[in-house]
């Protein structure tokens, strides 16, 4: 484990966080898992956590790797590093553990090493069939509601949205003048 200057952990490595479950399970603790991106975090993700955390009483956050993200979502993303994505998380207050997520690790290890009493997803994270045999690891599988409207990628969008239509702006206006005085030289040339 890792620790930071606000004394919270990140687990090293899968062993790290096997190690730190039984621990907790041997004080009789509930477990909660939940996985994601947390790129750019933002309220939805601290609401997120407030609402995993309170299906029991240690909640651990597996946070992909930028390798895992970029596959999946593509160049540019993630916008925030994995060690500072697992560093934020360490300071919400619901949140005891986080873990990194590498790419080229089997589907639901993390969830197999955990064996949590709660796994927290959201609807676009699996589908009925995936939910059931995920039951077979954990004791139960919550699906939330999104508690915010906004998502990084929305975020993200109207970042582009907004930068695109300045330059935009900027460009029309300069190409406006660039022609006025590019045909204002060539009527010159002409008298």
């Amino acid at each position: 484990m890792t620790k930071h200057n606000n004394g919270h952990k990140i687990a090293k490595d899968y062993d790290a966080v096997a190690d730190y479950v039984k621990k907790q399970r041997q004080k009789g603790k509930k477990i909660v898992l939940t996985q994601g991106s947390f790129d750019m975090l933002h309220i939805g993700h601290a609401r997120y956590c407030r609402a995993a955390k309170e299906h029991g009483d240690v909640l651990i956050v597996g946070v992909d790797s930028d390798n895992k993200i970029r596959s999946r979502k593509g160049e540019g993303r993630p916008v925030v590093p994995q060690d500072e994505r697992l560093e934020m998380l360490t300071h919400l207050q619901y949140v005891d553990l986080v873990v990194l997520k590498k790419q080229n690790v089997p589907k639901w290890e993390l969830i197999r090493v955990i064996k949590p009493d709660v796994l927290i997803a959201t609807r676009q994270t699996y589908n009925k069939k995936q939910i059931k045999e995920l039951e077979k690891i954990c004791q139960k599988v919550v699906v939330l509601k999104p508690l915010a409207t906004t998502s990084t990628s929305a975020k993200l969008r109207l970042v582009q949205i907004e930068a695109a239509q300045k330059i935009q702006s900027t460009l029309t206006s300069k190409l406006i003048s660039t022609i006025e005085e590019a045909l204002g030289e060539l009527k010159g040339e002409q008298k």
